[in-house]
């Protein structure tokens, strides 16, 4: 049993001794960091686009991958070797991700702004909506109570055409 345990060891440790990485080649059209971040942030826009409204955008015929390729004119195999490339270094695929996550609140900020003065906006629109609403049924409640007319607002009544009824008579 004792051999058995040492042999396990020993094939643990030179089995892992044998797992090295080796590190990615520079490719020759290497995507600068910036553009990464471009990149991958409108990639992240789009994954969340798609789950959220898929059949959309396959009905018009959107295939966000070719389209940020296009945009940035590169190819799949040029993202692909450069995004290997930075992920082999964490500290600057993390320098990456950090300035995607970062536009993204960013953007988020912005929008959700946005939507607090449209909210805001909507609020004021309703509330002085309901104080016309509200001044209207005061103003009927007047008049169905037999208030004098003259104590409302003149202006408010339709005025009537007596002159038609003089010729009538």
């Amino acid at each position: 049993m004792r051999y058995f345990k040492f042999i396990l060891i020993l094939f643990l440790t030179i089995s892992c001794n044998n797992n090295n990485i080796e590190k990615p080649k520079k490719p020759k059209n290497l995507i600068k960091k910036d553009k990464m971040v471009e990149i991958i942030y409108e990639m992240t826009i789009f994954t969340a686009a798609k789950g959220v409204n898929k059949k959309l955008i396959e009905n018009k015929g959107i295939l966000p991958e070719d389209y940020i390729y296009n945009k940035y004119n590169i190819d799949s195999t040029q993202f692909a070797q450069s995004n290997e490339y930075y992920a082999y270094n964490l500290d600057s695929y993390e320098d990456i991700y950090t300035k995607v996550k970062l536009k993204l609140q960013n953007k988020k900020a912005y929008y959700d702004s946005i939507i607090d003065a449209e909210a805001k906006q909507k609020k004021a629109f309703n509330k002085k909506q309901r104080a016309e609403r509200d001044s209207l049924l005061n103003r009927r409640r007047l008049l169905n109570k037999g208030e004098k007319i003259n104590q409302i607002n003149p202006n408010l009544l339709k005025k009537v055409d007596t002159s038609q009824l003089l010729k009538r008579q």
